[in-house]
């Protein structure tokens, strides 16, 4: 078995408000989820106004498939033109042997 675990920061730009944050984050989440059936949450930054970052988790049996997923993902929340991509990390933790 193999967790991937990806974190996205964005950067909001014209954004004032905490309020309008959460709409941009929303969607971005909402949206990820809908589209790849995966965990996303925003998971720092929260009190940031333009800036959010993403986590997203995913578990599976080949850590090739999660990383391609992964990326896909990452693309996909940059596609949506709501926010910059300033960085992204992606991990694969091999548990069990």
């Amino acid at each position: 078995m193999t967790v991937a675990v990806a974190r996205i920061t964005f950067r909001i730009h014209g954004n004032q408000s905490l309020k309008d944050k959460r709409k941009v984050v929303k969607s971005i989440i909402d949206k990820s989820r809908h589209r790849f059936n995966v965990s996303v949450a925003e998971v720092a930054d929260q009190d940031v106004h333009q800036r959010a970052v993403i986590g997203v988790a995913a578990v599976g049996s080949d850590g090739r498939t999660l990383n391609s997923l992964l990326d896909r993902i990452v693309d996909f929340m940059e596609s949506l033109g709501l926010a910059d991509l300033t960085d992204r990390e992606i991990e694969l933790i091999p548990l069990g042997g």
